[in-house]
């Protein structure tokens, strides 16, 4: 009998909006609806055991096997590159990568940049393909504190709806990517748990074009 397929998703509103996905295309496990404060479920006649761990999190669980397979911000994906399998964009948790600034600011291109993000391998990245000069300044959360506070000049973070960003008085002056959830699997598991991945991969893939037919 194969063993169950450890299913690593991550905590909070993605987590439960993938659930449903999970649930609809068949693979369900009612005890993740229960109030409870479990961090691991499973259902053995579905042959499943989800867990929930921090976003960021997810591909570390992932890569190192202790996961299967799991589910993942696309931008946690070009920044961290884990060594594991993208196999489906879930079509949530769509968001921007951009830069913001205070509203008005021009940029200076004979002075370096002051950038601050959590994202500092893609923010490297988008500014090298420019040729811009820049200083990146490392945070952790409240990015969008850097430039009123005068720490930075712009940031660069995700963007759902810009209401934050709006709020207080920063404007996108730049998309550097479009991010949503990926399905990624372990590279060892894809080959010897293959059936039962492939099971899911389609069964997500049936209940997305349901998604599409009906909105």
């Amino acid at each position: 009998m194969a063993r169950m397929l450890n299913i690593a998703l991550p905590k909070g509103r993605l987590g439960d909006n993938v659930y449903d996905m999970f649930e609809k295309a068949g693979f369900e496990c009612p005890s993740i609806r229960e109030k409870n404060r479990k961090l691991v479920f499973e259902n053995k006649e579905a042959g499943v055991r989800y867990f929930w761990v921090k976003p960021s999190d997810v591909a570390i669980y992932v890569e190192r096997g202790a996961a299967d397979i799991g589910v993942v911000g696309k931008d946690i994906l070009m920044e961290s590159k884990p060594d594991v399998y993208e196999l489906l964009d879930l079509g949530t948790g769509k968001c921007r990568l951009a830069v913001a600034a205070p509203e008005g600011f021009e940029d200076d291109p004979e002075q370096t940049l002051r950038v601050a993000t959590k994202f500092t391998n893609m923010t490297r990245q988008f500014y090298a393909s420019t040729g811009r000069d820049i200083d990146i300044i490392h945070l952790n959360g409240s990015i969008e504190l850097a430039p009123i506070l005068g720490l930075s000049d712009v940031i660069v973070d995700l963007v759902e709806t810009g209401k934050t960003l709006k709020d207080n008085h920063l404007e996108v002056t730049q998309i550097i990517d479009y991010i949503s959830a990926r399905l990624i699997a372990n590279k060892s598991s894809f080959k010897f748990q293959n059936k039962q991945i492939e099971k899911i991969l389609a069964a997500l893939t049936r209940e997305l074009e349901n998604r599409e037919e009906t909105n």
